[in-house]
């Protein structure tokens, strides 16, 4: 593969994965994440064909000089993968329920702030980013577009209002922007990630003695192949997204990688 790859939430577990498998396969990678620090590490990994330009997806500005670089350095972008995103706890409940929790943390004390930094990190930062490497695809009429959804996009989970609504409306901007940049030859598609296991979020998964957490067990349950997935088994399904001879008549998807979590009714 002689193509130019870029990756925005480039240090996030996932994302860096999915950049150790393009420069496995001869992709140049360009590697954007607003921490210089796991974007060292990762670079330290990958050798050569991979380049970190710390940046915030929500600098457009930023993202225009770090596209240019990426032109001199890397050559034009072939692939874009926009795969910044994340909740807080400053826009999670406690409770999953109206009032479940006596004095926990409701719906009614989130505040804006917390709401407006989920919702732009996952959506805005998709847009801006789109808007940057995009125009110079749909010049050459060349080019494919990766967005990362989620299960919550299909049904929101409890406790995390922002960020179900703010994977919603990716996967709304995936459709979009498929239509929109049909003509072009450009294809916009999209994975779903169900639940996966890593060193970040183990501690949200796993009690201290190694047992699944309440959260957990219910995950599990209503995961019709009864685990959690690993980084790696989400590789064939960004291989063959970006993949411009598989996939030439696919556009506007959003492919769920879930072990089944989409398609169960929970009966």
């Amino acid at each position: 593969m002689s193509k130019t790859v870029v990756i925005t939430g480039a240090g996030g577990v996932l994302c860096s994965v999915f950049a150790e498998d393009f420069v496995k396969n001869g992709a140049k990678v360009a590697l954007l994440d607003i921490s210089a620090e796991s974007l060292e590490r990762l670079t330290a990994k990958l050798g050569v064909n991979a380049i970190a330009f710390p940046s915030s997806v929500l600098d457009k500005s930023g993202l225009q000089e770090v596209e240019a670089k990426i032109r001199r350095d890397l050559g034009v972008t072939d692939i874009l993968i926009n795969g910044a995103g994340g909740n807080s706890a400053r826009a999670t409940t406690d409770e999953e329920s109206c009032f479940e929790i006596p004095n926990g943390k409701s719906f009614f004390d989130l505040g804006e702030e917390g709401i407006d930094f989920v919702f732009n990190l996952n959506f805005k930062g998709a847009f801006l980013t789109t808007q940057v490497f995009a125009k110079a695809m749909a010049e050459r009429k060349s080019g494919n577009i990766l967005n990362i959804s989620s299960m919550n996009a299909f049904t929101p989970l409890t406790k995390i209002p922002a960020y179900s609504a703010a994977k919603a409306a990716i996967s709304n901007f995936t459709a979009w922007l498929a239509t929109y940049f049909a003509p072009q030859n450009l294809r916009v598609n999209a994975i779903a990630p169900g639940f996966f296991s890593t060193n970040q979020n183990k501690t949200l998964l796993y009690n201290a003695d190694g047992s699944l957490t309440a959260r957990s067990h219910k995950i599990i349950s209503g995961t019709p192949m009864g685990r959690f997935g690993a980084p790696n088994e989400l590789l064939g399904a960004v291989r063959f997204l970006t993949d411009d001879s598989l996939a030439a008549f696919i556009t506007g998807v959003v492919l769920p990688v879930d072990g089944g979590y989409n398609a169960y009714s929970g009966v």
